[in-house]
């Protein structure tokens, strides 16, 4: 154990995102003490991690050492990006008791994945409707499990009772090696549904949270750093990283989260507007009173609703690092997918200057000229890759290529997008930085590169507008920064009213007229000639990301907001990672199937009582040791609990009333513990 005092420990915060890794390091009572950033290496994301800690650990004052660390804690937008852009690695989720309008609820048909339903499930008092087909999930298994890296299984109602779920999960580990999900393990609430896309995206996320923390278990070895690994969960509370390899949806929104705790420990401001652009996404939340606001029904990610307690973050596919390519009218369209962008490249491989020369030289262009892809060829290629995704990463080389060379068919191309996905390959394409990096507002890569590119993409525009003459690249890249400009603040202000009770941006006639004021605002043109509008935000503006200072100053005018870019605003999140807490919430319902019968469903085995109070003090213990015991096993060693009892009363006739439902609410919060080597590094 170290022994040193508690003043003297540092703190480590990292936050693994889809362009860049950064590092900080925190002393109590100093705040921020070094801060290192280095770039995301996605075929071994090893290399990102260790680049950006040991240019952090260079920069700690002498004498320091990697024994004074006493708690290491990662936020990640690896889970988010990876819903976002629809990258998930196969799974095969098992329906227990569903019907074919619950399988359609779900929204399973759109994320992907086999499908199998199985007879079986519960009722809402928590009694078996049908047996457990085991014969089918054995089936089930054997049918697909050398093709899939994980399952999930989800029942109706096992809120109510999970036998079904748990009984699954053992069948199907006595078959297959893969990580198996329980939906009742991931939320307490009704509606089996979407309990059932919540665990079919945690299952799809499991690979790629593993491959973080081996990462991370690599490096800190490297570096003989033996404290706590800790990973931000969306809500913006830390669990160990045992817990996040089993619940890895819980990551969602994990960097956002930390981007919120971060802004609010830099500013000390305590009601204020937070947006987070980075390479992949722009992430808007609200602080009121000091407290972030938390999404009650669950966390929007990408096109779907999950079950995860997240902050109510809004989170779009704009960053700096979006695809730029033209629609089918000649327009610029901005993702949803991230690329490397030219820029970069061409800075790490140079011959590929060379490349973008000789295209712009040829009298006609090939299809897809600003998009080159190569291998990374940093791991072995997984076994359950399809015959034309293995010819596609055999015609791939070290060295970027254009993607004309690569792929001709728009089967080839999607086959390419998931060797990216899977970290096999790299794709690159014109991005807003590069567009940024042509108006010399940034400067950290290859500048020329990103002009000759951009310059592509005008006579593509010329060619499909039928135009005599392609606009200059700079007149390009002023419009691609102002299609991002206009996006941004659209984003930001739609977030803003969604808070404010009574207005609806949702609704078409609401979205044209905020449409049509944010223009309006933006060309300095008058709103109406009966009506004078201006934009002007309530509270500060806190703008973090590495971008944030190149854009935020313009988006802040165009909304009147009194602008704030923290000094580390380009590290943000790995401040927010390291300043959070362990919080652990747990709900025990009681209710009333039957006359005079109050039924505790306790996860650990319900009980019928014939009186209301003995029913809700039951739900009362089993929820505040659930929530204590949870928050231990998520890393703090001594937490606090509160618990909180509603009741939800039903009228039979005038003078007549029953308790039709009750619900204890524990909440368990504490420091992580520090100082001690985290027993999920042993195992991760």
């Amino acid at each position: 154990m170290n022994t040193t005092s508690a003043a003297s420990e540092l703190r480590l915060g990292l936050d693994t995102g889809g362009t860049y890794t950064d590092a900080v390091a925190l002393e109590e009572g100093r705040g921020v003490i070094a801060s290192a950033k280095a770039l995301t290496t996605p075929g071994d994301l090893s290399i990102g991690i260790g680049n950006a800690l040991r240019a952090l650990l260079a920069q700690l004052p002498p004498g320091s050492d990697p024994a004074r660390i006493a708690l290491v804690s990662v936020s990640t937008t690896l889970a988010t990006n990876a819903v976002v852009e629809r990258r998930f690695s196969p799974v095969c989720t098992l329906l227990i008791g569903f019907d074919d309008g619950m399988e359609r609820r779900s929204g399973l048909a759109d994320a992907g994945g086999r499908v199998v339903r199985v007879a079986g499930g519960h009722t809402a008092s928590g009694e078996e409707a049908a047996p457990l087909d085991e014969a089918a999930v054995e089936a089930a298994v054997r049918e697909h499990g050398a093709a899939v890296e994980a399952f999930a299984v989800a029942a109706a109602f096992s809120v109510r009772n999970p036998a079904h779920e748990r009984r699954a999960r053992s069948l199907i580990r006595a078959l297959s090696a893969q990580p198996v999900t329980c939906a009742h393990e991931l939320s307490s609430r009704l509606d089996a549904p979407r309990r059932a896309l919540t665990a079919t995206l945690n299952a799809r996320l499991t690979p790629q949270i593993r491959r973080l923390i081996d990462a991370l278990a690599t490096v800190l070895d490297q570096q003989r750093i033996s404290a706590p690994l800790m990973i931000v969960k969306g809500d913006g509370s830390l669990m160990q990283a045992s817990v996040a390899l089993e619940y890895p949806v819980e990551t969602l929104l994990s960097g956002p989260a930390a981007s919120v705790v971060g802004a609010g420990h830099l500013t000390g401001l305590a009601n204020f507007v937070v947006s987070d652009i980075g390479g992949t996404t722009t992430d808007v939340a609200i602080v009121a009173d000091g407290r972030p606001s938390l999404r009650a029904e669950g966390a929007l990610v990408g096109d779907w609703r999950t079950m995860v307690e997240a902050i109510d973050v809004r989170t779009s596919a704009l960053g700096g690092d979006s695809e730029i390519a033209l629609d089918r009218h000649a327009e610029i369209e901005i993702g949803p997918r991230k690329v490397v962008p030219v820029s970069l490249a061409a800075q790490r491989h140079p011959a590929l200057l060379d490349t973008l020369r000789a295209l712009a030289a040829q009298a006609r262009l090939p299809e897809r000229a600003t998009e080159f892809a190569w291998s990374l060829g940093t791991r072995d290629a997984p076994a359950h890759l399809s015959p034309l995704e293995r010819r596609v990463l055999g015609a791939l080389t070290p060295e970027p290529r254009p993607l004309s060379t690569l792929v001709q068919t728009r089967s080839a191309l999607a086959a390419l997008r998931r060797l990216a996905d899977a970290g096999l390959a790299a794709i690159a394409g014109l991005t807003p930085s590069d567009a940024m990096h042509v108006l010399g507002r940034q400067r950290d890569w290859c500048a020329e590169a990103a002009e000759i590119a951009v310059g592509l993409l005008a006579i593509e525009e010329r060619n499909g507008r039928a135009a005599a003459a392609a606009e200059s690249p700079s007149a390009l890249a002023e419009r691609i920064v102002e299609a991002v400009l206009r996006e941004s603040v659209r984003r930001i202000l739609g977030a803003v009213l969604g808070h404010d009770p009574g207005v609806e941006p949702a609704r078409a006639g609401a979205d044209t007229l905020s449409g049509r004021l944010i223009e309006d605002v933006a060309a300095g043109r008058r709103f109406s000639h009966w009506v004078r509008a201006t934009l002007a935000l309530e509270h500060p503006l806190v703008a973090i990301g590495a971008p944030a200072a190149a854009y935020y100053p313009e988006i802040a005018r165009r909304l009147g907001a009194r602008l704030h870019v923290p000094e580390h605003a380009a590290v943000c999140n790995a401040v927010g990672a390291v300043a959070g807490v362990v919080t652990e919430t747990v709900d025990v319902v009681v209710e009333q199937p039957a006359l005079n019968l109050f039924r505790v469903l306790d996860p650990s085995g319900s009980r019928d009582y014939s009186e209301p109070e003995a029913a809700i003090e039951h739900a009362r213990r089993a929820a505040h040791e659930l929530a204590f015991a949870a928050a231990v096993r998520a890393g703090a060693p001594d937490p606090h609990v509160k618990t909180e009892i509603t009741r939800v009363v039903a009228h039979l006739s005038a003078g007549s009333e029953y308790l039709a439902e009750a619900r204890a609410r524990s909440t368990a919060t504490g420091r992580p513990l520090a100082g001690l080597k985290s027993p999920a590094r042993d195992g991760a």
